[in-house]
């Protein structure tokens, strides 16, 4: 700490430090091994569950389809915001190490937000495209093309560089009026932007980074949702409702496990609620790591061609084994 605030010119700012400081879950910081198991478990089901869909949907001509496209670019993103957010988590369930440099922190907020942004943009283009198949379905394949889905690939691709790419630029040139303590146990560019002295305008477009995205994307598939309601509602027969409905069902789960821990976390953080910091920490946690381990056992459970195409590719194996 010593070493930050001697920094601090006389005007009370000073430029980025060559290091920040990350908090660890109270608690576990006296014992860090304790939670390292755990974490590696968490980690390599989470690699091998995203994994395995990656692998399927690739070696199977018949998920050659946009609905799985879609679901190989969500394991992408989840197996992506795993990794990144693994170095710091693992410095501090093995060693306890809470100081990081300032280049790993800016090139970890990096990822980890690309990695964020990717996820909500492909649930976002997962949903309009169960709306069009619900809502539409004669027009959906004419629309769903090989280039449109390409063309859609790179907007989300310039989407999440785009909006993060100058962020660690202008993050390194911003001025500091606090400590660089952070709150969590990984770096986000808001929490670095707090740390800014009042005025400083990359505060702006860091809240802009967030509304553009995990403001909006929420919001659309919210209002896709709601027009997909309307039509189940029209439709003659409860079986054919509940068809329709099952194919929304996986998705909805990776919806609300996505989004549902970030907005209690951003309530929390702007109407200052008397939340503990574990418990805080703890809905961080369920927040980033939870959906790279629970989504590709939800889209297994959830949808039948995936399941199938798993068990046919896993029993020639089972069998080798056996004999």
């Amino acid at each position: 700490m010593s070493a930050l605030s001697s920094q601090t010119a006389s005007n009370g700012s000073t430029s980025m430090a060559p290091t920040f400081l990350l908090v660890s879950m109270p608690g576990l910081s006296v014992v860090p091994s304790w939670w390292t198991i755990p974490l590696i478990i968490l980690y390599l089901l989470s690699a091998l569950g995203n994994g395995t869909i990656l692998w399927i949907i690739a070696m199977e001509p018949t998920l050659h389809r946009p609905m799985y496209f879609f679901l190989f670019l969500l394991s992408v993103s989840d197996v992506g915001l795993a990794t990144a957010l693994m170095p710091t988590l693992l410095g501090l369930a093995l060693a306890n190490v809470q100081v990081v440099s300032a280049s790993a922190c800016l090139f970890q907020m990096f990822f980890v937000h690309v990695f964020s942004v990717m996820e909500s943009s492909v649930l976002l283009t997962m949903a309009l495209d169960r709306a069009l198949a619900i809502c539409r379905p004669l027009h959906s394949p004419a629309l769903l093309t090989n280039g449109f889905i390409s063309k859609i690939s790179l907007a989300i691709a310039f989407r999440c560089l785009g909006l993060h790419l100058p962020l660690p630029f202008l993050l390194t040139h911003m001025p500091y009026c606090l400590p660089q303590v952070l709150t969590h146990s990984y770096c986000l560019h808001p929490d670095v932007t707090r740390l800014a002295c009042p005025g400083a305008w990359v505060a702006v477009y860091s809240l802009f980074v967030v509304l553009s995205a995990m403001g909006l994307d929420p919001l659309l598939i919210f209002l896709s949702y709601g027009v997909i309601g309307k039509v189940l509602q029209g439709l003659g027969s409860y079986e054919e409702r509940w068809k329709a409905g099952q194919t929304c069902a996986a998705h909805l789960s990776a919806v609300l496990l996505f989004y549902v821990p970030m907005i209690l976390l951003a309530l929390i953080d702007h109407l200052r609620l008397p939340v503990p910091q574990p418990a805080h920490t703890l809905l961080s946690y369920i927040h980033f790591l939870l959906p790279p381990l629970l989504n590709p056992i939800l889209y297994s459970v959830k949808m039948k061609e995936i399941r199938e195409r798993i068990l046919k590719r896993l029993q020639p194996m089972t069998v080798g084994c056996a004999q």
